[in-house]
């Protein structure tokens, strides 16, 4: 008999060679053909058994395969058991074991389904277990029995790939059941996710027959970032070395290939047939291991390095050792201990230790500290060792610990400026031991300690070079630090009282120390006098001249005042949720009440009439802070200070030591109109700080709306009052920011498209221009007319715009190129020509030829009347050549009016680019701008690293600054107008902002240009080497900004019309990468006490929807940035639920909270 039935005349009949040769596997001696014989003569008398069973049976075709399973199941149980036994008595034959069940599997290999075992009916059990008596005895009978019902599909002749076997008796099961037998169901596994018949293309089922082997459990891979892969990446590495050869004098004409043994031949074993084993490789073949006296055998690369660094620490300890006064030299070995720590096996003993200092991050910080201590007790009066030894201490000790440190550091050094605002920074960042007022009273302290050291009251200490720069300083980050807590007006009352402290000091106090004037300005703070910026604001000297007289005159009010009040109503919408109408109404008392409330005498007021007791500000909240200003420049600076705080653009940045603390709001990012009109754009400054009354939530424009009725009332008083105390320079740039702040309003106005309040504005806007004019003093004042012509020109008033520049230039006469303002005069009238409408640019043009021709020419200005001849093209040219030359070759170090000329040399410098521009084509620009770039940078430094650290004057950075943003410029607009590549635009913005990192319009160019790149690997490359070289924040800030532009751009591919998302993209990497910027930028020097960056990790994490990760870096941010109420009231609108919470910490550390949530739900009540 065949090993299969139906191949049983196939092997037999005489076939050709081709059909035999498919069947030479049926004669391979491994199939033991006589047990399978035997075996398939059982099962045939097992399914003779089974036909006698109950009709009921789930079996409608009663096939020979689903009774052969279970008498194989029955032998398979009978010859588990006999194995047993077997193993039990002979172990040693398992081979034979091994064989037999091989056997026996490929007599079971033919059944259909494993879950047919399960169920078998009782019945043909029963017949199962007769024993090999009755199946032999019953054989025949089944045979015959199963023949005419049993065909086998590979007999038929015609076997296709759909071939069915046809059940013509019926299954009566069916009737009783509530579905077909689930062995008649055919196993298939559907390819797909659509319905059936959709699709052919992508719709197949896959007939499958059940898996014979066990299903083997999914091991899963590990990453490279699970536990155990970490612990191998963090293992030391094995160095590469190769043997080095003598040189051979003969060249070769390949590179050979030399074995490392070539003293004897290769010995070849049947392991090793060919001899190219090592001695390793064989052992390892082998299953053995290297000998211990191997294994144990020193590298003697870590040797070298070992020897190497015993060498540097040798070398370290013999300098200190001879040098110990060198602070540098302790501070590099400080700094060299990380090195040897990652290296440890120099300091390790035993054999386990290695490891274990390796990660031990306390060890290393306890040796640094042995090392600072050992350098302060031979520099006791080193400060930057002892900062150096707290900063390092922050991690060891408790915040009590290294707070009486620092009081002790200040104590011994209370005229160190530098320590104070390290120790402030330290104080407002400790979230357990913070509170704003705790805080507010540090400051007092300061300020009043080095207003002592200055006036010579601590004789101990003299005082040092800067104090009085850096008291300011100090000053300005106190009232941003007041601000940014909620505390408005008290910050406003520092102002106010700084000004008449400064300005209107009477002459009777002058010579006192700075203590004894604040105790004279307690009374007038007290007696309830106007103060600057309110109405009839007389000053501190002249109350003081009408005190000794005998008082004031009451005067009566005014009938001008009883004009309609706004509405003040705090909830428009009770309809809102809770938190939305709480956070309106905060922001909305926020805006209206940031003035100090004082109580009005012609209404009758008295202090128990005010609702909110915090609005009052009393003296000994400011007495403190009070510091004297002898420097005229400081004074004026603290007029400007005072604007920009209200919201006024007067063109002043914070210092770079409390910019970044002030940073909260994300306008440094909004182009604005910069992208419509590049040349002509209005540059406002504000750099990311926020004025007065504005927490605004992140990302809205920031626009100068302008305050309420009493705030623009209050601005307008303060500029009435300072402007006399002024004159010249400084008075025509008080007026030219009062005028750009009007514009301002204007250009948010055109904005909105709000007609109504555009037209008025306009109008009062107009009014001031002409009230300023009309001035004696600002008769000829070209940065007045220039801002009255661009404020025509932006209300749509071409003509009268251009008619107001012809007269103002008409009246500078025949000055040619050396006045700067008029310069700057006929560039903004060229430019605002040049970017008209694209139907009108050949006429525009040729008017702004004329312009900056007749600028150049002897003759007085005269209007335009037609095309410009070319010889006088030609004239101005070289009057332009020549006043160029003549720029670049003063002195500029020893000429003492080295401000006027450098101002010329940059009026110059613009209008001759322009001109080239207008007149042969943008490459001669560029020469120009190239020619100056090369010249100033040769006297900036000799490789130019960076501002920083330059060490040239700081004027002529400024020049080169503003040559280089009109060049961007310039480039930009010729890029909108016309094809050009982006080749010179990213080259010189590259090498600006590596000289100015800090410049945020030339980053926002940058970005912007990059982001029409498609690939972002420069981009990166670029950020990360100005992020590793630069002090400032804002390559971080702006570098998370271009990643962020990119994920949105990549999200609007994906998705067509906000339905499907295409995968195409790879979009997660592009979040992992930016949260790596965010948690970099805060680790950095700046990074971590910027409420601005704070905002947008937040803002950042809340959008990708992971609310417990953004919760926790809430309260990260808040370790750092606990005095940032912008940052609370973001919390309450990504985390409604978390509210109370909320409010109550900020109760807690004293913020200004202007709307309890009791006042709340009274007014929802009503």
């Amino acid at each position: 008999m065949a090993l299969f039935p139906a191949f049983a005349g196939v092997s037999e009949a005489p076939d050709s060679g081709s059909a035999r040769k498919e069947l030479d596997w049926l004669s391979n001696p491994s199939f033991c053909v006589e047990t399978v014989t035997t075996l398939s003569q059982q099962a045939e008398e097992a399914a003779a058994l089974v036909s006698e069973g109950s009709p009921l049976t789930r079996s409608p075709l009663k096939s020979e395969l689903s009774d052969e399973s279970d008498s194989n199941r029955n032998l398979r149980q009978a010859s588990r058991k006999k194995k047993k036994e077997k193993k039990k008595k002979r172990k040693h034959q398992h081979h034979k074991k091994t064989k037999r069940k091989r056997g026996q599997s490929s007599s079971s290999g033919s059944e259909l389904d494993t879950d047919s075992e399960k169920d078998k009916s009782p019945r043909g059990l029963r017949g199962g277990n007769r024993g090999p008596e009755t199946l032999s005895q019953e054989k025949n009978a089944a045979a015959a029995a199963a023949g005419p019902r049993c065909v086998w599909l590979e007999d038929i002749q015609a076997l296709t790939g759909e071939t069915f076997r046809t059940d013509k008796k019926p299954d009566p099961a069916n009737w009783e059941y509530k579905s077909l037998y689930r062995g008649d169901i055919a196993r298939y596994k559907r390819k797909g996710d659509s319905c059936l018949g959709i699709n052919p293309k992508k719709q197949c089922i896959s007939w499958e027959g059940a898996p014979t082997g066990k299903k083997r459990a999914h091991k899963h891979v590990e990453r490279y970032f699970t536990k155990k892969n970490v612990g191998l990446m963090k293992a030391d590495g094995v160095a590469v070395s190769r043997q080095t050869d003598p040189p051979s004098s003969a060249p070769l004409s390949f590179i050979p290939v030399k074995d490392s043994d070539d003293v004897a031949p290769p010995v070849t074993t049947w392991l090793n047939p060919l001899g190219i084993y090592d001695q390793s490789t064989t052992q390892w073949l082998q299953g053995q291991g290297p000998s211990e006296q191997e294994s144990k055998q020193p590298d003697s690369q870590p040797d070298r390095e070992d020897a190497l660094l015993k060498a540097r620490v040798e070398e370290f300890n013999r300098r200190v050792r001879e040098n110990p006064r060198d602070t540098e030299l302790w501070m590099a070995f400080v700094a060299f201990q990380d090195e040897v720590m990652r290296s440890p096996g120099l300091y390790a003993i035993e054999e386990g230790e290695q490891e274990k200092r390796k990660r031990s991050l306390k060890l290393i910080l306890e040796k640094k500290l042995a090392i600072l201590e050992r350098a302060i007790d031979s520099n006791p009066g080193s400060v930057d060792l002892k900062l150096a030894k707290l900063k390092l201490c922050t991690e060891l000790w408790e915040p009590s610990t290294l707070v009486k440190e620092w009081q002790k550091l200040i104590f011994l050094h209370p005229n160190n400026t530098a320590l104070w605002q390290k120790y402030l920074l330290f104080c407002q960042s400790q979230f357990s031991t913070f509170s704003i007022s705790k805080i507010h009273s540090l400051y007092g302290k300061c300020l009043s300690t080095l207003s002592a050291v200055k006036d010579g009251s601590i004789l101990s200490h003299p005082e040092l070079p800067g104090t009085e720069e850096a008291m300011f300083a100090l000053f300005l980050q106190q009232c941003h630090f007041l601000r940014q807590a909620g505390h408005a007006e008290k910050a406003v009352s520092l102002f106010q009282a700084m000004v008449d402290f400064t300005f209107f000091k009477p002459d009777s106090v002058k010579d006192l120390p700075t203590r004894g004037q604040v105790e004279f300005f307690e009374p007038f703070w007290d007696s309830g006098e106007p103060r600057a910026g309110e109405k009839g604001a007389r000053g501190w000297r002249a109350w003081m001249h009408q005190q000794e007289r005998g008082g004031w005159v009451v005067i009566n009010p005014d009938d001008d005042d009883d004009e309609p009040e706004e509405d003040d109503q705090d909830i428009r919408d009770k309809t809102l949720p809770r938190w939305q109408i709480w956070l309106a109404a905060e922001r909305s008392r926020d805006q209206r009440h940031w003035r100090p409330w004082r109580p009005d005498k012609t209404k009758k007021q008295t202090e128990e009439d005010c609702e909110d007791p915090e609005r009052q500000v009393l003296f000994d909240d400011i007495g403190q802070s009070l510091i004297r200003l002898s420097s005229q420049a400081l004074q004026f600076q603290l007029i400007v200070a005072f604007l920009q705080f209200l919201g006024v653009p007067a063109g002043f940045s914070p210092p770079a030591a409390c910019l970044y603390l002030a940073m909260d709001e994300n306008s440094i990012f909004d182009n604005g109109l910069y992208d419509e009109q590049p040349l002509t754009f209005l540059n406002l400054s504000f750099s990311g700080v926020s004025c007065v009354g504005r927490t605004d939530q992140l990302g809205c424009r920031r626009w100068t709306r302008g305050h309420s009725r009493e705030g623009e009332e209050f601005i307008r008083n303060i500029f009435h009052l300072v402007m006399p105390l002024f004159s010249g320079r400084e008075r025509s740039q008080l007026c030219s920011s009062w005028l750009r702040y009007e514009i301002a309003k204007v250009i948010w106005c055109l904005h909105t498209k709000n007609k109504k309040r555009l037209k008025s504005r306009g109008k009062n806007c107009k009014k001031l221009a002409k009230n300023l004019l009309k001035e004696p003093e600002n008769c000829n004042n070209f940065c007045l007319w220039k801002q009255y012509a661009h404020l025509e020109w932006l209300l749509g008033n071409t003509e009268d715009a251009r008619k107001v520049f012809d007269t103002a230039l008409s009246t500078a006469g025949s000055r040619e190129l050396k006045d700067p303002e008029v310069c700057e005069l006929s560039l903004l009238y060229a430019e605002l020509e040049l970017e008209l409408a694209p139907d009108t640019r050949v006429a525009t043009a040729a008017r702004a030829v004329h312009i900056l021709t007749r600028l150049a020419e002897s003759s007085p200005y005269g209007p335009y009347t037609g095309q410009v001849l070319a010889i006088h093209i030609l004239k101005a040219r070289k009057a332009y050549e020549h006043a160029l030359q003549d720029c670049l070759c003063e002195d500029r170090v020893s000429d003492p009016a080295a401000t006027a000329s450098l101002s010329r040399l940059v009026s110059v410098v613009k209008c001759f680019m322009l001109f080239q521009y207008l007149t042969i084509g943008i490459d001669a620009a560029v020469q120009i701008y190239e020619q100056v770039f090369a010249k100033l940078k040769g006297s900036l430094s000799p490789e130019g690293p960076g501002l920083e650290a330059s060490a040239c004057p700081p004027s002529v950075s400024s020049v080169l600054e503003a040559v280089t943003l009109m060049y961007t410029s310039l480039l930009r607009f010729h890029m909108k107008v016309s094809v050009y590549p982006l080749a010179p635009l990213r080259q010189a913005l590259s090498e600006a902002l590596r000289l100015y990192p800090g410049n945020q319009v030339l980053w926002r160019s940058y970005v912007q240009l990059q982001s029409k790149s498609h690939s972002a690997s420069k981009t990166r490359r670029f950020f990360g080497a100005i992020t590793r070289s630069a002090a400032p924040l804002e390559p971080w800030l702006f570098a998370i900004e271009a990643e962020k532009m990119r994920k949105r751009l990549v999200k609007t591919v994906q998705r067509v019309d906000g339905r499907e998302v295409y995968a195409t993209i790879p979009e997660t990497g592009l979040t992992h990468r930016i949260r790596a910027l965010f948690e970099n930028a805060i680790r950095s020097e700046h990074g971590s006490q910027c409420p601005l960056l704070w905002r947008m990790y937040l803002s950042f994490l809340v959008s990708l929807g992971n609310k417990d990760r953004s919760k926790g870096v809430f309260y990260k941010a808040l370790q750092s940035c606990p005095w940032a109420k912008a940052l609370y009231m973001d919390a309450v609108e990504y985390f409604p639920d978390e509210m109370q919470e909320i409010l109550d910490l900020m109760t807690e550390k004293e913020l200004r909270v202007r709307l309890p949530l009791e006042e709340l739900e009274l007014l929802l009540e009503d």
